[in-house]
């Protein structure tokens, strides 16, 4: 079983340089921005250097965030990974430079409510569910259009029992199994 569904292709493709450039050149850093897209590290630094991006030294960051509608904006921004994607305080901490003892410190001047671990493994848990739930529904349209459980299970890398699990729990009426090979004749004596 895998734990996470294959990405969908043309997700990264949606995410373009310029768009890239400007957050980056808002305040926010290559490793911000690899949390808020998905996107891996190096395929960050290649689209920003294809925008043209001047890229900036770590102590500029630094000085760049004293400012304080700098700061601001880097707090509403780590409230949002903090809400929306559930990110916990040591990634608030990697994404923002700080410690987490920092990124707690934004989250609060953004407005946020710091979270229990066990809210955290809550919200993270239903998220899993709910991708979960999005590739069972794509499974079952796939199958329901005439793809085979096996064909399933090779194109995204699953078990053939985790195709029948999650095509079961998008509710999927299943096909009668047929019986492979040749048809025998009752009839025909070999």
């Amino acid at each position: 079983m895998n734990p996470n569904p294959p990405a969908t292709p043309g997700a990264s493709e949606a995410v373009t340089p310029q768009a890239l450039r400007q957050q980056y050149e808002s305040g926010a850093t290559v490793d911000e921005l690899v949390t808020a897209t998905g996107l891996s590290y190096g395929t960050v630094l290649n689209r920003l250097h294809d925008a043209g991006t001047v890229m900036r030294t770590s102590w500029q960051t630094r000085r760049l965030r004293q400012n304080p509608q700098t700061r601001k904006r880097l707090a509403a921004h780590l409230r949002t990974l903090y809400e929306q994607r559930g990110a916990t305080l040591t990634e608030l901490a990697a994404a923002a430079g700080e410690t987490r003892r920092g990124a707690r410190r934004l989250l609060i001047e953004a407005g946020g409510t710091v979270r229990t671990t066990q809210q955290t493994l809550r919200m993270r848990a239903a998220a899993r569910a709910a991708e979960r739930y999005k590739v069972a529904l794509s499974l079952r349209a796939r199958y329901e259009a005439g793809a085979t459980v096996p064909e399933l299970a090779r194109e995204h890398s699953y078990s053939v029992a985790t195709v029948y699990r999650l095509l079961h729990q998008a509710g999927t009426r299943m096909r009668p199994q047929h019986k492979h090979g040749p048809t025998h004749d009752p009839r025909k004596q070999p």
